[in-house]
């Protein structure tokens, strides 16, 4: 790649748009789970020229000159919901800098831990193809592989069953009591009559 050709640092289809050449002044890379899938932000910060770059998924969303405003903040949107980041650039000492992530006004750690609490996500194969389940508690929302799925709710005896299909599968997601206040509500994915663990 030192020749200079413009040939993508991926070599399978799904290139990004940039090359390790144009990207002389990557700083940060993050890996942000959203409901929709994991967005990759790549940030790139020249030190001595001012320039700001943010990558999502590969495309260039934000692309500043800055002559010497070498600190401050970068804000953009990510995923099919347009969720808020911000990446904060801070002097540490010199010419050292420090580069944090937030996601909806908290930083990408205080995020991740209060989405745990507040989404499920399973991870499984149908038909040699891999899917991505996420559930969002507070509003019973549903997605696969990026897109909101289509539901019906129905109420069961011993709790709720939220129905969807994926390709010609028949799914669920159950939500029954734990019966104890901390563990509060259980939610487990069915598809054709058998349950898939959740990841962690």
């Amino acid at each position: 790649m030192a020749s200079g050709d413009d040939s993508p640092i991926f070599e399978d289809d799904e290139s990004p748009p940039y090359s390790l050449e144009k990207m002389t002044d990557l700083v940060a890379v993050w890996d942000v789970a959203l409901s929709d899938g994991v967005h990759k932000i790549e940030f790139e910060h020249g030190t001595t020229s001012g320039k700001r770059v943010v990558y999502v998924d590969g495309k260039e969303e934000i692309r500043k000159e800055w002559m010497f405003k070498l600190v401050g903040k970068e804000t953009f949107c990510v995923g099919a919901a347009k969720t808020k980041a911000t990446i904060n650039i801070d002097a540490v000492s010199g010419f050292a800098y420090e580069y944090t992530l937030e996601i909806n006004g908290k930083s990408l750690k205080k995020y991740m831990e209060n989405r745990s609490k507040t989404t499920n996500t399973w991870v499984l194969r149908l038909d040699g193809e891999d899917f991505r389940v996420v559930l969002e508690k507070d509003t019973m929302d549903v997605w696969c592989n990026g897109k909101r799925m289509e539901t019906a709710g129905e109420f069961v005896d011993d709790g709720t069953e939220t129905h969807f299909s994926v390709g010609n599968h028949d799914c669920y997601i159950k939500a029954v009591s734990s019966g104890k206040r901390k563990e509060g509500i259980i939610h487990s994915l069915i598809v054709d009559n058998r349950e898939i663990p959740e990841i962690s």
